[in-house]
């Protein structure tokens, strides 16, 4: 009576019976353990203090462990009756009578039917994880079957009563047996080429995939969960960490501005820093809406942590720009404002040239006059022998600060990168819509090839190219290979399941030509302790080049008249060229190589993919 009343007691205290078993994992019979051992040694002490008839020790030992083997095999067959009774097999409908004949509870697996079969991809502590929290929570619309893994320590074992199979031994037809429907890839640390061809040979068969990890686009506090296999996964590239200890360490108890800080480019560089406990960040936005959403974004990720001050005006607003500096003195400028459209900026010529070039220049000025530490200027691939105006006056930006860089106090640099998925301007939503609506999508022309980053990664390389300037530097990353433009939006057709979209050209826009470059003379690289990092060193043109380019830019602006305002540009940016000369250049070059491969083949040497 008295071992009766001390396990009783112990486990009461230790609220053993206040918990549900069928839910249970390893710390529920861990305090069953802990608790019954404590009740072992408690009655060792009453059996030494009261006048009761003594128990030999190593009786008193086997019958402990005798009584907690018991509860614990009585817990875990409830649990395992819980997790396995069905309606589909004999087995599972025994157990499935057992459990509700003993408890009165229906089986979980009784809604098994209705879910979603998947296989994961993946037995590592991602893919686990997932698996646990699908079978730990009664109300998944998913059910996991099986992993799919090479490691040769796991094969052909079993994690949480799931199989874990090889590559090879999961066949179509035995995850046909188990009524896979889909196919979830948990390993982000994946080889891209291996991503590639398993997503082709799981997507031509038919299985709908998906992507257990954290979203393409980043949010403060994020965390992984269930989603589609976006459109940005298609690339199968891998993400680029270019932020180091350094870096932090730059910017931490630094204060911080960021024009165009609601943007897309703007807004992630603010979550990037938000990291770096910078004493403060102030965003500076002209369009109110995109500033205030990061705004409430970082207040709910960091709260009363993050010193986050939001400032409305333009660039190109000297004036109101200069009570911002007088406020704030930031000692870092980052300048991420601009117009970016290629053909918007086609046809507002001026606006361009105030927006992106003029208010530069006041940026400049005032780090100059309120003794800023760093400027870093937001540059882009396009500026690279621009075609249009947007590439154009961002090449004038970089020569603007490459010039101040020869003559101010300031630490200046640009950094220069291609296309950004997620952005406002990608093309990536246009696709997303127009396959929404059932096509057709529009391809400017089949040949246009792009170079892609990640939001992240663009954010990324310009805070750490900054925090490694010493002046005047034009930084240029590796982006690896570029992105044909027609073969994403058919990848996006086939991801999205839809039939019948269509994919038509019309043309090449305004401005636009068929392949971007990242660099202007790819013979004067330097390269950095960052082997993904390059510097294009360029002749700062002096002081007084730059202000009689700005001024014959000022005049032909002051006109109001785009084409004057164009053909001003043209002069202040000698690289500028008609789009039409480029893609003459290029389709030439193109013929002259497909007409070298054919005498190549036709003399039956074999080629190389290009």
């Amino acid at each position: 009576m008295l071992a009766l009343v001390c396990v009783f007691g112990s486990r009461l205290v230790g609220n053993v019976y206040g918990q549900i078993w069928r839910y249970g994992g390893i710390q529920c019979y861990i305090r069953l353990l802990c608790t019954d051992a404590i009740a072992f040694l408690v009655y060792m002490g009453f059996e030494l203090l009261l006048p009761i008839e003594k128990i030999t020790f190593p009786r008193m030992l086997c019958l402990s462990c005798l009584n907690l083997l018991g509860a614990l095999s009585l817990r875990m067959a409830y649990r395992y009756a819980y997790k396995c009774g069905n309606q589909e097999t004999l087995v599972g409908r025994f157990l499935s009578w057992i459990l509700y004949t003993v408890s009165g509870v229906s089986a979980a697996n009784n809604k098994e039917s209705q879910k979603i079969k998947i296989a994961i991809i993946g037995a590592g502590r991602v893919g686990v994880s997932f698996a646990e929290e699908l079978l730990n929570n009664e109300e998944a619309a998913y059910i996991p079957r099986c992993f799919i893994d090479n490691d040769v320590d796991k094969v052909g074992r079993e994690i949480q009563g799931i199989p874990v199979w090889s590559e090879d031994k999961a066949t179509f037809r035995r995850l046909s047996e188990l009524e896979v429907q889909e196919i979830v890839f948990a390993i982000p640390s994946m080889d891209v080429e291996k991503k590639k061809t398993l997503y082709e040979y799981y997507k031509n068969a038919g299985y709908k995939l998906k992507v257990y990890d954290y979203p393409i686009v980043y949010a403060a506090g994020g965390k992984r969960h269930l989603r589609e296999f976006d459109t940005e996964d298609l690339l199968f590239r891998k993400p680029l960490v270019v932020a180091d200890e350094r870096t932090n360490d730059y910017y931490k108890d630094k204060v911080i501005l960021i024009t165009g800080g609601g943007g897309s480019i703007g807004s992630e560089l603010c979550r990037q820093l938000a990291k770096m406990s910078p004493k403060k960040i102030v965003i500076l936005d002209i369009y109110e809406n995109g500033a205030y959403d990061v705004q409430q974004e970082l207040k709910i990720a960091y709260g009363s942590e993050l010193n986050l001050q939001i400032e409305i005006c333009s660039i190109t607003h000297k004036k109101a720009l200069e009570k911002v500096f007088e406020k704030h003195h930031p000692q870092i400028v980052i300048n991420a404002a601009a117009h970016k459209h290629v053909p918007l900026m086609e046809h507002n010529c001026v606006e361009a040239i105030y927006n992106n070039i003029f208010g530069t220049r006041n940026l400049v000025e005032l780090c100059e006059k309120y003794e800023a530490e760093r400027f870093m200027m937001v540059s882009t691939d396009k500026a690279v022998n621009p075609t249009n105006v947007m590439g154009a006056t961002k090449r004038m930006c970089e020569m603007i600060v490459q010039s101040a860089s020869t003559h101010g106090k300031v630490k200046y640099s640009a950094t220069r990168f291609g296309n950004v998925l997620g952005s406002a301007g990608s093309v990536i939503p246009l696709f997303r819509r127009q396959i929404a609506n059932g096509g057709p999508v529009t391809v400017t022309d089949k040949r246009i090839i792009r170079y892609f980053m990640t939001i992240p990664e663009a954010s990324q390389l310009v805070l750490q190219s900054g925090a490694m300037a010493k002046n005047g530097e034009l930084f240029v990353l590796d982006m690896g290979k570029p992105v044909k433009i027609y073969d994403l939006a058919e990848n996006m057709i086939r991801l999205s399941g839809v039939h019948g979209v269509q994919i038509i050209e019309t043309g090449l826009r305004p401005g636009e030509k068929l392949y971007e470059e990242l660099l202007v003379k790819t013979e004067e690289l330097d390269k950095t302790e960052n082997s993904m990092i390059f510097i294009e060193r360029d002749t700062a043109l002096s002081e007084e080049e730059i202000s009689r380019r700005l001024a014959l830019l000022q005049d032909a602006c002051d006109t109001g008249d785009d084409d004057m305002a164009r053909e001003a540009l043209r002069k202040a940016v000698p690289t500028f060229r008609k789009p039409e000369e480029v893609n003459r250049e290029a389709d030439l070059k193109e013929k002259v190589e497909e007409k070298g491969n054919y005498k190549l083949k036709k003399s039956g040497y074999k080629i190389a993919a290009l």
